[in-house]
């Protein structure tokens, strides 16, 4: 897809302010769409947003299909006379972290009571819409709800670990689960319905002030997932549900036994056989949630690093021939033409990874914080080609503040003298350069716009806990941060008047 030359900001709705202990999609989300119209931007990046489980991460979600119930907006459901008032004052404090522990109780029990209030004081305008939403959504809805319904049955244990006729998908099993936990299964209906409309009325307010949204698809989806029990024949399992082989990555320059993720792997063969209809069916659902998608460690569909099974690290693994173009031709086809999606190209890459990318002119990512030390760096803008998104940093990044602060010497005083600052003014001129670049799209996240340090990363890989809690306070961004992105923007041609 061709972009026009634009600009935004990457904040994942969990790190809004307000809300009641985690941010949410109610009327912080909107401010911030106002913010970005003032500061002239045009792109509002955010996290996958399924539903998350252990460690939290939106990366390993129970279902590349469903929505984040955490972040539904409590408020819109006592304003539409389903929830008490009352109910909001249990909530966690609204501090600069999130507490997921005490954010999921709470957020539970209330959208319990929520379903309860809506079955007695639901009007029929709404009853029949949730009607339709389950009928249009039938595709991934009925297994998803049942899988969510089964696993709290079962106190939140791995599907795998289920009654045996649950865990191979038998017809009888499944049925009497279906009745047997009919309650529950309605109200996680509910709740991925209230969800659903509440991200339409979001994305429709964004696109009322010339906001578009960039959404995230990770490559692989979790074991512990809808997904994965589902459609147990598309990935490499054995006859009891456990993987066989699973994902990673190889032995680099960061990490002597490289990373061991532990997905489930894709059957490629089987998915073309049926004409890649499970991703045909995910990238749609993430064009009706977002406009554009980053497609997070795109070099997996060219090849990816298979790890057998039951091993601590990834060093036994060895590279494995992905669908390669096979798979976007069919995209293209199904979906209408050039698709919207962003590469994440960073790492190993390797010559048929770009001519992949390449093939069907999606932009790569260019990170400021990879460029310095060395002139011929594909990361410094003087390298760049204009089809490449340019970050000053990314969610898996320390903030910019932080990287500067740790980085060795060398580094700090190349970047200094490329960008003629001095060490109080780094991040901005980080921000500066990226808008400056010829880059079609330039990215920062919010940490970068507020100059806050390593206490505000999002996400430090390889690290199992105390990830994506990071929060904006109220009132941390002001008028003058969205004057001086403005003004950035139209000074380096990133407005919608400089596209036409």
């Amino acid at each position: 897809m061709a972009f026009a030359r634009a600009s935004g900001l990457l904040l994942h709705p969990t790190s809004l302010p307000g809300g009641h202990g985690i941010g949410d999609l109610g009327a912080e989300a909107r401010a911030f769409v106002d913010f970005l119209e003032k500061a002239r931007q045009q792109y509002w990046q955010v996290l996958p947003l399924g539903p998350t489980g252990y460690g939290d991460s939106p990366y390993q979600t129970f279902s590349a299909f469903a929505g984040n119930p955490l972040l539904i907006d409590l408020k819109a459901l006592v304003d539409a006379g389903w929830l008490q008032e009352s109910v909001l004052a249990e909530a966690p404090p609204n501090t600069g972290a999130v507490d997921y522990g005490w954010v999921v109780h709470f957020k539970r029990k209330a959208l319990a009571e929520a379903y309860a209030g809506f079955k007695k004081h639901g009007v029929a305008a709404d009853k029949a819409a949730l009607e339709a939403f389950k009928a249009e959504q039938s595709s991934w809805l009925d297994d998803y709800a049942l899988f969510a319904a089964l696993k709290d049955a079962h106190e939140g244990a791995s599907w795998e670990s289920w009654e045996k006729p649950l865990v191979k998908r038998e017809a009888a099993a499944l049925k009497k689960a279906r009745k047997d936990h009919a309650e529950a299964i309605a109200q996680i209906q509910f709740v991925q319905w209230v969800f659903f409309e509440q991200w339409g009325r979001l994305k429709a307010y964004a696109h009322e002030h010339g906001i578009q949204i960039i959404g995230d698809i990770p490559i692989f989806v979790a074991f512990d997932s809808a997904d994965a029990w589902g459609n147990p024949d598309l990935f490499y399992l054995d006859a009891d549900g456990h993987p066989t082989v699973v994902a990673g990555v190889p032995p680099d320059y960061f990490s002597e036994t490289g990373q061991l993720w532990g997905n489930p792997l894709y059957r490629w063969d089987e998915m073309k056989k049926r004409g890649y209809v499970w991703w045909v069916s995910r990238v749609r659902q993430a064009l009706a949630l977002y406009d554009v998608v980053r497609v997070d460690h795109f070099r997996g569909f060219e090849a990816y690093w298979e790890v057998p099974a039951g091993e601590t690290t990834a060093i036994k693994g060895r590279w494995v021939k992905g669908p390669e173009a096979d798979l976007f031709r069919v995209l293209s086809e199904q979906l209408g033409g050039e698709l919207p999606i962003i590469a994440e190209d960073l790492g190993l890459i390797t010559p048929e990874v770009e001519a992949l990318r390449d093939e069907f002119a999606l932009p790569g990512m260019k990170i400021l914080q990879f460029a310095w030390g060395d002139p011929s760096n594909a990361y410094l803008p003087h390298n760049f080609v204009r089809n490449c998104v340019v970050y000053t940093g990314t969610h898996d990044n320390d903030t910019s503040r932080g990287w500067f602060e740790s980085a060795p010497e060398s580094e700090k005083d190349y970047a200094l003298r490329y960008m003629n600052v001095g060490p109080e003014a780094f991040t901005w001129g980080l921000i500066r350069l990226a808008m400056s670049s010829s880059a079609v799209l330039a990215l920062a996240p919010v940490q970068d716009v507020l100059d806050l340090g390593p206490e505000a990363r999002m996400n430090t890989p390889a690290v199992a806990s105390g990830n994506w809690c990071w929060r904006l306070l109220p009132g941390q961004l002001v008028p003058a941060h969205a004057h001086r992105l403005a003004s950035l923007a139209e000074m380096f041609g990133r407005t919608p008047e400089a596209a036409v």
